[in-house]
């Protein structure tokens, strides 16, 4: 959720001057990108947002202690006080990077894990932990420590200037009022960092918008919320709902939400630093003493302007970052879920940098023969149907999207990965692991749906039933076998 703030509440006078210095912060900006110097390519990192739970399934409120017991600067807080999040170390996706990034979150979450169960907890690798209630966002309990976190709570309920309407049509329905944003801490991801020049930043994030769709119709793995199955990858429309500063007014006029796919495609990085700037209030309008300041290395600090960047929600978020020795520009990819499987979660990576790297560098561009609704449109379909959504495809047109992703995406993101100098052994891993998971159509989202349903087929009730399919869940996943071998069982295994 990004660095800490001195202060819960913001005055009138704050605002105005934050306003001020995030203009002069935009203009020192595009002023450097067109002369400076910035890290190079191939360099990729990863977080992960993880649940906490008691033996019995239940969300555990014990964040701070179980930091306590792993003592790893790698594990922070995040903002629900059932979360906590792991940053892997950033390294090169050549070779055998792919396989050094399992095997690094393998240990990172085991020994982890195995920290947490002196703070009585145990650490779920889930989009939405199914066992939420609502009685969760009844009272502030649910809030990690920290002025942040509270102080993002105050601003967007400020700016609505009313409670929070979750409201998800889906396989059931949903809607229901919260007094806070608690919603939002149940949305639990995977964000994963590609490092670009500015030159290549437009085609990579543009190609990532395009391929969003797919992604998540892949890696679906949210289909329960609050007792409810909704979409196969709910996540996406609660966060959005969630963390929503419009009243139901500034919605109707079309005001942009804060939770964004975007409107257009961009010829640069500078074109999203500009409309967070034009089109969206400040969140966190803390002044920082190091404005207008600069690196040893001369690259500009902006602290404004990256502190508001860190509160606009954007599915491919842009990222800038002055480092030490050169700054890096960085794409951060965040419409994954977590999980289910730390092999399940570096093939999906590997499907998303392999695939932008060759729409990216294609001769003829996907977005010159693509509307941006239709990926929007795309996107949302996925979010909501899974493997089970139609998409249109330039070149194709309507086609299922499990067929898009067997007979031409899966081969193409190979075809990237070889671009990138990936192992090939590691290559074809990776993308049988994807290959099978969409044949058998059995990604995180369809488990969870198909083995509810056989569990209360078989006489458990609702709250009973995702108990049970949460206890399976984690002992699958700590098999770390590819969700799509994850048997259906009716009863306890």
């Amino acid at each position: 959720m990004g660095a800490e703030v001195k202060t819960k509440t913001f005055s009138r006078e704050q605002r105005t001057r934050y306003r001020e210095r995030l203009l002069e912060n935009l203009e020192s900006f595009g002023q450097y990108l067109a002369t400076a110097d910035f890290a190079g390519t191939g360099s990729i990192g990863m977080e992960m947002e993880l649940n906490l739970t008691n033996a019995d399934c239940s969300p555990a409120l014990r964040n701070s202690a179980v930091l306590e017991a792993i003592a790893d600067p790698a594990f922070q807080t995040e903002i629900g006080a059932f979360n906590i999040e792991l940053n892997h170390p950033a390294l090169a996706v050549a070779g055998r990077g792919l396989e050094e990034l399992e095997n690094g979150l393998r240990d990172q979450l085991n020994h982890a894990d195995e920290r947490a169960a002196s703070a009585k907890a145990r650490i779920l690798m889930i989009g939405i932990l199914p066992t939420l209630k609502r009685a969760l966002v009844e009272d502030m309990s649910w809030l990690s420590a920290g002025k942040r976190y509270a102080a993002l709570n105050t601003s967007v309920l400020q700016a609505r200037g009313e409670d929070v309407l979750m409201d998800v049509r889906g396989i059931e329905s949903l809607s229901f009022y919260a007094k806070n944003i608690a919603p939002e801490a149940a949305c639990t991801s995977v964000q994963l960092h590609l490092q670009v020049q500015p030159s290549e930043f437009a085609p990579v994030w543009n190609a990532a918008q395009i391929v969003a769709g797919p992604q998540v119709a892949l890696a679906a793995n949210s289909p329960v919320f609050m007792e409810k199955l909704l979409w196969h990858e709910t996540r996406i429309e609660v966060f959005k709902q969630s963390i929503d500063t419009r009243p139901p007014e500034m919605r109707n006029q079309g005001v942009r939400p804060r939770v964004w796919f975007g409107e257009r495609w961009i010829t640069s990085i500078f074109d999203l630093f500009e409309e967070n700037v034009r089109y969206f209030p400040a969140l966190l309008p803390e002044l920082s003493r190091t404005s207008g300041k600069q690196t040893k290395a001369g690259a500009p600090l902006l602290p404004e302007l990256r502190l508001h960047n860190g509160t606009v929600y954007r599915w491919n978020r842009p990222i800038y970052d002055p480092g030490e020795d050169l700054p890096n520009l960085r794409l951060e990819n965040r419409l994954l879920p977590a999980g289910p499987t730390v092999l399940d979660t570096v093939a999906n990576a590997a499907f998303f940098f392999g695939l932008v790297r060759m729409i990216r560098t294609a001769d003829r561009p996907l977005w010159s023969r693509l509307a941006f609704k239709s990926a929007a449109d795309n996107f949302i379909n996925c979010a909501k149907q899974g493997l089970e959504a139609t998409v249109y495809w330039p070149g194709i047109g309507d086609i299922p999207v499990v067929e898009l992703i067997i007979r031409h995406l899966l081969p193409l993101a190979a075809e990237g990965l070889a671009d990138l100098r990936v192992a090939p052994d590691l290559i074809d891993r990776y993308m049988e692991i994807l290959r099978a998971r969409a044949q058998t159509e059995q990604n995180g989202a369809n488990w969870q749906i198909k083995t509810l349903r056989l569990l209360e087929a078989g006489g458990l009730d609702r709250p009973a039933a995702l108990a049970e399919m949460t206890r399976q869940y984690s002992h699958n996943m700590h098999t770390n076998q590819p969700v799509h071998t994850w048997p259906l069982e009716g009863a306890a295994g």
